[in-house]
């Protein structure tokens, strides 16, 4: 018998893990003093691999920058599912608000570093903005379902930006003032204010 896919697996096994370490590390990294930039030789650093062991694993640094976003989100048990099995629309930017609070709550630090970063990172920049759209395509699904038609776009644009990491940071306050809940519910009153204003 050929121990080729014993083999295999064991290397597939290898791989998933030396995945793991370095976007456990390099969310470390993020979260530490002092972090001005992003790169593959600090990320390397931190997980303690060699720099071509980042560039296998993930390809380039925005490769390992997309799989970070992707860990981040899962790591928080991002999910819209709720907001899209809602009953009704006031149920469903409720529960669109809840998931990314508790997001943005869940990795605040290292979501703060990475979006001051990004000022002079035009990679990071340009993923950051497309997570951003990826936002807002959702919420113009969600509106689009319950309401039946596109919704307006200084609604979907109004809702975009409250259910911004940066309107979160603001309104949980740098001491942590507001509770992740507390600032879901204070953001689902404003973006239904809004929709009903302009109803």
């Amino acid at each position: 018998m050929s121990p080729r896919p014993y083999r295999s697996d064991r290397r597939a096994a290898g791989a998933e893990e030396t995945r793991r370490r370095v976007l456990s590390a390099a969310r470390e990294h993020l979260a530490g003093d002092g972090v001005t930039r992003v790169s593959v030789d600090a990320v390397a650093k931190a997980a303690d691999v060699s720099r071509q062991t980042v560039y296998n694993a993930f390809g380039s640094k925005t490769g390992v920058l997309e799989a970070l976003f992707d860990s981040l989100a899962e790591h928080a048990g991002l999910s819209l599912e709720p907001a899209f099995m809602a009953d009704d629309l006031d149920q469903a930017v409720e529960a669109f608000c809840a998931a990314f609070c508790g997001f943005w709550a869940s990795e605040r630090q290292v979501l703060r570093r990475l979006r001051g970063i990004a000022v002079l990172d035009d990679d990071l920049d340009r993923l950051l903005r497309a997570r951003d759209d990826m936002r807002r395509a959702g919420l113009s699904a969600l509106f689009s379902r319950f309401e039946g038609a596109e919704p307006a776009e200084d609604l979907l644009d109004t809702a975009w930006q409250l259910t911004s990491f940066e309107s979160f940071d603001l309104l949980a306050g740098r001491d942590g003032g507001r509770s992740p809940e507390e600032v879901a519910r204070v953001v689902a009153r404003a973006v239904s204010a809004v929709r009903v204003q302009g109803a």
